[in-house]
């Protein structure tokens, strides 16, 4: 069993970057690959935990791109450096990310809930801030029940308190994957918003500009929508990876670590026959 899309605290993930290695362990993941949302920073403790429980670690990220619907997210796996350009790209999405946490506060202010960014900081020192910890400090504040009342009701796209990311270009994503080693793949494709009727051409068009890899297998998609999609993939030229997005049971109690689509175990094929002979060939 292997797992190749996980979060930790370095972004908006419930454990520290040596606890989900341990939690891979116990589990019996024997390739765990770490992905935080615009931050590398917790690769260092999450490799080095690996090394002592003997779990094949694969360093990763998950960036923003700007995309004109739905959300494009880019995985980068393997890397064997962080390069110029990737940390170019990490300290802009992180200041854009900043951007937007400072306009959620002004809309929490506006309607009426006194608070600081610096607040919401201090409650989560040393992580990325997103909107789960927005969530969290509201039922901190027991403003709502849960996290999922937070985004429900303030935080979700529609909602009062939601404001849109910016992200970076595609093409600038691809190249500071590929100055550090590492390898773009599409993370849960399905979230592009796209119909079945345009999504082909659209994949065509992503790989012809540098992505190699479709995580076709992901929990938020149904077992036929995922099967399709590897079709897909493979006939486009792509390699198919599979992850379970975990977060932590207290974030997403839908998401279980070495899980995807259909409550299967991520079969180790996705390493075996898939991502690592890819990586074999460029890092031989």
């Amino acid at each position: 069993m292997i797992d190749l899309h996980t979060h930790t605290s370095a972004s908006d993930g419930q454990y520290h970057p040596a606890e989900i290695v341990e939690k891979a362990a116990t589990a019996g993941i024997s390739v765990l690959a770490v992905t935080d949302h615009d931050t590398v920073a917790g690769l260092a403790e999450a490799e080095s935990a690996a090394d002592r429980v003997g779990i094949r670690f694969v360093s990763g990220i998950e960036l923003n791109i700007e995309w004109p619907t739905g959300e494009f997210h880019l995985l980068g796996l393997s890397f064997n450096r962080i390069s110029s350009s990737l940390a170019g790209v990490i300290a802009s999405l992180q200041q854009n990310r900043q951007l937007r946490n400072a306009a959620i506060v002004q809309k929490m202010n506006d309607d009426g809930i006194a608070v600081t960014l610096g607040e919401i900081q201090d409650l989560f020192p040393g992580r990325s801030l997103g909107r789960p910890h927005f969530a969290a400090f509201l039922v901190n504040r027991m403003i709502v029940k849960s996290r999922q009342a937070a985004f429900d009701k303030y935080l979700a796209k529609g909602r009062p308190w939601y404001v849109d990311r910016t992200g970076i270009s595609l093409d600038e994503a691809v190249t500071a994957i590929a100055d550090s080693g590492g390898v773009p793949v599409i993370a849960h494709p399905l979230s592009l918003y796209l119909s079945w009727g345009r999504m082909e051409e659209a994949l065509k068009n992503i790989h012809e500009q540098g992505v190699v890899g479709l995580e076709a297998w992901h929990p938020g998609a149904r077992v036929v929508d995922c099967e399709r999609l590897e079709e897909m993939g493979h006939r486009l030229g792509y390699f198919i990876t599979a992850g379970s997005d975990f977060h932590g049971e207290r974030i997403r109690a839908d998401r279980k670590l070495g899980y995807t689509s259909g409550n299967q175990k991520i079969d180790d094929r996705f390493w075996t026959e898939e991502l690592y002979p890819y990586i074999n060939a460029i890092h031989p």
